[in-house]
């Protein structure tokens, strides 16, 4: 197990190796590497859900969190008992310092709708930190692949130093397509959100989802009338609350 950050020199060559791995490889040189300082922040998306089910045959005992915005759907809290029953995977909920009600008040109504990017950052980026500075971590694992938004496809590798959060970012399924994602899903019956058979490719918060139409992109859904489409925690060098 490392027992501090890895060199730069070192991610390059990890990310050399693992660039044609099998996410299930990346995941356990992961584990090899860096647990019990491996965490997993997971959407509960039809990505981490297969990345649960692998972690659950390579090491259950990872650390998993799930940032609870206040704003998730019910569909999707509710797989995340699912996911316990199943796996024994206590996924912890990770919440900002206020409740939805509080911050709506603090700021005269919600943030949302024109103000989503700090909207983000104050309830997914910050607690985000503060779970890293809590837990510890020397990487953490996500479930992004690089066909998903070109600052995927241009600024992630399977293995990278994350500046945003002083970390090792592990993507075990960068390389995978949604067919890829999907075959394993319904080969090995994991889990998902129900949202997904209803025109929901991906699945954030409410008040910023939308069902695609035939035809959209995958993503036109999130922040849908917006340029905006990522969150903040997977993109690269970005001052606090621009960009996210």
């Amino acid at each position: 197990m490392t027992a501090e950050r890895m060199s730069d020199a070192a991610i390059l060559a990890a990310a050399r190796d693992l660039a044609a791995a099998s996410p299930q490889d990346v995941l356990r040189w992961a584990v090899r590497e860096f647990h019990p300082r491996l965490l997993m922040a997971t959407a509960f998306g039809a990505e981490g859900c297969c990345i649960l089910h692998m972690l659950a045959e390579i090491e259950p005992a990872v650390t998993v969190i799930n940032l609870d915005t206040g704003y998730q759907f019910p569909e999707t809290l509710e797989l995340r008992e699912r996911i316990k029953v199943r796996y024994g995977i206590e996924v912890v909920y990770i919440r900002p310092e206020l409740t939805v009600a509080e911050y709506e008040a603090e700021h005269g109504g919600p943030l949302y709708s024109h103000r989503p990017d700090q909207c983000c950052h104050d309830r997914k980026v910050l607690p985000l930190r503060n779970a890293m500075k809590q837990y510890d971590p020397l990487s953490w694992i996500s479930a992004i692949r690089k066909d998903q938004t070109e600052n995927r496809a241009s600024n992630a590798s399977v293995v990278q130093w994350d500046a945003k959060f002083n970390v090792v970012k592990v993507n075990p399924l960068l390389n995978w397509t949604k067919k890829d994602v999907w075959g394993f899903i319904h080969k090995h019956d994991v889990p998902y959100n129900p949202l997904h058979d209803q025109d929901y490719p991906s699945i954030g918060c409410w008040p910023c989802t939308r069902a695609v139409q035939p035809g959209e992109d995958d993503r036109a859904g999130r922040w849908a009338g917006k340029v905006k489409k990522e969150c903040g925690l997977h993109v690269i060098e970005v001052k606090d609350g621009e960009g996210i």
